[in-house]
This record gives structure tokens, sequence and C-alpha cells, in this order.
């Protein structure tokens, strides 16, 4: 069996730690086994590995996303990268592209696809192993996985069976999409199952609706073709017209974890980064990532919420609320993960005088890292090195930078740094347009980066 998962989101339902550079299922929150804050991501693919998956999972996912993954993950899980967003169906047609083409998958592999997210046991992956014995089974088109659901929840999807049982799975009848509490009593007592967004196909009957539309099987062929596949979900395009389904329930422990109320639940600590909680607030939550303290007193409760992009305090059955309240409103996210470290900024103004923006950053480099050998047309840099031992690069010439140097990279400029070890310089950005798009990447690999400069200083 091979696994997709998809990774995706734009972040505004766990704002300020979350953006559109940084969603949910990245939020180092959680604890793992070794006492360690550790996303989402990072949690899953622990319990991946635990059943033996880990090594036949790809992630499909936005060109955003890829710095963010790579970091947490290393580079050893392959990444379906989009072209551009165009909604589950391309998603998924794209990573059976790359799974027969580039994966030596057979047609009739099973593949099941799953959100890169679901906070569950580790049982949740062992039952997805089951899916391929019921497709066999059944000869149906599509297995799905459904939570049997602990309470009649609005906030899901529900999975309906048809009449008539069989011993261990349902044949699907059709899905209703986030009912009212009393329709969703009814549902749970006609065994219909939440809908976690888990199901199973042979690859055979995702690569026959590419050559249905006369797309090429080829990953590369199709990623160049990626916009005339049609932006569509993979249920309205496939599950609504597939003749045979089956469900198989799941009732073991699974929570979705996408609202401040839902994930405060499952912290391990109530309090993570600077700052004091008084006793008797109750029940309240502070989660810090600046340097500045942040004191909490006789609120109970709450959600204390900290980041370079803003600051949320909100009664925690309120924090749901905060996608609807933050509709319209629109800033570049201020912290960033990046394979090669991070950034977050500090400071911003646009002077309108000379109509020139100015940024600043701290940037943190890992050591044994470096940024790529690169350019930018719309601005000038200067860098503070404020710790840490590297290289730095700079048309053909290359020498080494301490804690102290001052580095002015004027627009143009190719310039390239290596981390020898953890460094941390601060970055003045000055320029007519200060976006993350400005630069113009020539070469990535630091030992390259060597072979195209012509001197080395000390």
């Amino acid at each position: 069996m091979r696994l997709v998962l998809l990774s995706g989101g734009s972040g505004k339902r766990l704002w300020p730690l979350s953006n559109d550079a940084r969603s949910k299922q990245f939020l180092r929150v959680l604890e793992n086994q070794n006492k360690e804050l550790s996303s989402m991501v990072q949690r899953v693919f622990g319990q991946l590995n635990e059943v033996g998956l880990g090594s036949s999972t790809v992630i499909a996912t936005g060109k955003g996303q890829v710095e963010m993954l790579e970091s947490q993950l290393g580079k050893a899980v392959p990444l379906i990268v989009e072209p551009e967003r165009r909604d589950t169906f391309p998603a998924i047609a794209l990573a059976a592209a790359y799974l027969y083409t580039k994966g030596e998958a057979s047609r009739n592999e099973v593949v099941a696809v799953l959100p890169v997210d679901p906070y569950v046991d580790t049982a949740f992956f062992k039952r997805i192993l089951d899916l391929e014995a019921l497709l066999d089974r059944t000869g149906a088109d599509l297995a799905l996985m459904g939570v049997k659901p602990t309470y009649p929840s609005e906030k899901y999807g529900y999975i309906v069976p048809a009449r008539g049982k069989h011993g261990d799975y349902i044949d699907v009848d059709h899905f209703t999409e986030k009912p009212n509490t009393a329709l969703a009593k009814q549902l749970i007592g006609e065994s219909a199952l939440w809908n976690c967004g888990v199901f199973a196909f042979r690859l055979n009957y995702v690569i026959s609706i590419l050559e249905s539309l006369g797309l090429p099987l080829n990953y590369e062929a199709l990623s160049k073709q990626f916009a005339r596949l049609p932006k569509i979900s993979f249920d309205y395009a496939v599950v609504e017209k597939a003749k045979n389904i089956v469900a198989l329930p799941y009732e073991g422990f699974w929570k979705d974890l996408g609202t401040w109320n839902t994930l405060t639940e499952e912290m391990a600590t109530k309090q993570i980064g600077k700052g004091i909680i008084s006793n008797d607030s109750e029940n309240t939550h502070l989660i810090n990532e600046l340097d500045l303290p942040v004191t909490v007193l006789g609120v109970s409760n709450a959600i204390v919420a900290v980041s370079p992009d803003g600051i949320l305090v909100s009664d925690k059955e309120q924090s749901p609320r905060i996608k609807e309240v933050m509709k319209g409103f629109d800033q570049r996210p201020m912290y960033e993960e990046r394979k090669w470290g991070s950034y977050r900024v500090l400071d911003y103004s646009r002077y309108s005088a000379n109509n020139e923006e100015v940024l600043t950053k701290k940037v943190v480099i890992k050591e044994g890292a470096n940024l790529s050998y690169h350019c930018h047309h719309m601005r000038k840099e200067v860098w503070t090195i404020v710790k840490g031992h590297g290289r730095y690069a700079e048309n053909g010439v290359i020498r080494s930078i301490k804690p102290g140097d001052v580095v002015i990279v004027t627009a143009e400029t190719l310039h390239a740094i290596k981390a020898d070890e953890a460094l941390e310089l601060i970055e003045v950005q000055i320029g007519s347009q200060l976006i993350e798009e400005d630069i113009d990447r020539k070469v990535m690999k630091w030992d390259e980066i060597e072979a195209a400069c012509s001197q080395v200083r000390g």
C-alpha cells in the first residue's frame, strides 16, 4: 500500500501562530515521546514509521510549504509539489502519476489518501492498512474509513450507509455535510460515520481517469500540463461518480485540532514561552513566541497566543470565531521556517518621501546549512553578524565571517552564506518593493557555489 498525505491550508483558524506560510500542521505545540515540542506533521510521521508506512508515503503540497516540510521532516520524504493550487483532485491525480511513473507502483497497487494532520492513536494508521483487504473482498471502486461518532457534531461530514448491514463494513449510500444537531442524531441512529477524509483506491482507478481526460500519465509531463486538470475537489470529480463505495468504521481515538479550544485540550503544558499565568487563571493557556514576557492574571478558560504576526486573547469557547473575524485582514507572514533555518520580521516601515520600504529581520541559519547563491533586483540588504561563524560568497569571492562583521549587498549582487556553526544575523532590506519573490537563484548547494567562485580568502 502507498500513502498520499495532503498538506495544505491557509492557517487562519490558529492565528496568530498560523499564517499563509505556516499552517496548523507545522505548529510545534505538542509534546513527543522525548518530552520535546513537535508539530502535528512530525507526530503523524512518527506514527507512520511505527506501523511501517513511512517509507511508502508521499506528501502532496504547494510550493509555499516545501521548505517548511523539509525543515521538519528532512528531505527523505518525497514531495509532490503542485505548480499551482487547483483543489484536491488535481493534487491527487499528480500524486498518482508520480507513484505510477516515478514510484514504480503497479496499476493494481492500493493507494490511501488522508490529511497530513490527523490527531489520532497509532491504531488509526493500522486500521488504514485494512482498506487494502476491503477492496480485495468487495471489488469496490473506493474504500473509505469513517470514525464512529461519539456525539452529534455539527462540524463534520457524515458517511451514510445503505440499508442492510455487513459484518465489519458498510455500503455507502450518500454523504451529508455538517448537519444540524437533530439530523446528526438521526444519522448516528442510522449507523452513519464521521467523514475523516481517508479513502483508498487501486491506482488504476485514477490513472484511467487521466487517460479519459487525454492527459499524460508521466509525472513530469503532467506537472507541465497541470493547468489542464479540472479545478475541482476529489469528492466532486471522483467520489460522487463512483458506483460502488464501501466504508470501514474506526472506533478509536480521533480528534480535529483545528481550533484553539480543541488544540489546547491536547497540549501537555499550559505555557510555552516567556510569561506568568496566575494560579487563579484556571484552564488558561499561554503560547508566546516573542522574547517579551506576558503575564496573565485572574483570567480563566482563555487562550493567549503571541507571535510576530499578532496577539490573540480569547475565551476558549469563542476562539473558533477567529477565522471569521480575521476575514479580509491581510499581512505578510512575520515568521517562517525554512530548510536552512528560520527568520522573524522585527520591523517594517514605508517612507512616502522616497517611496522606499525598510524591513528588518532576525535570520537564523542552522549549522551546516547555507542560503542559495542568488541576487535581488529591487532591493539592497545590510547584514550584521551577531552570532556564529561561517563563510560568505559574493560575486565569485568567498571569505570568512564572524560576529560584528557587516556585509552590504547591493541589488544585482550574487551572494550566499554558509553556517560553519549556527549563525544569527540581523538583515535590513531597503528597496522599492520588498517581496520574497524578488530572488533570482543561481546555485543551491555549497560545493557548487565554491566551484562557481574563483577566490577563497581566509
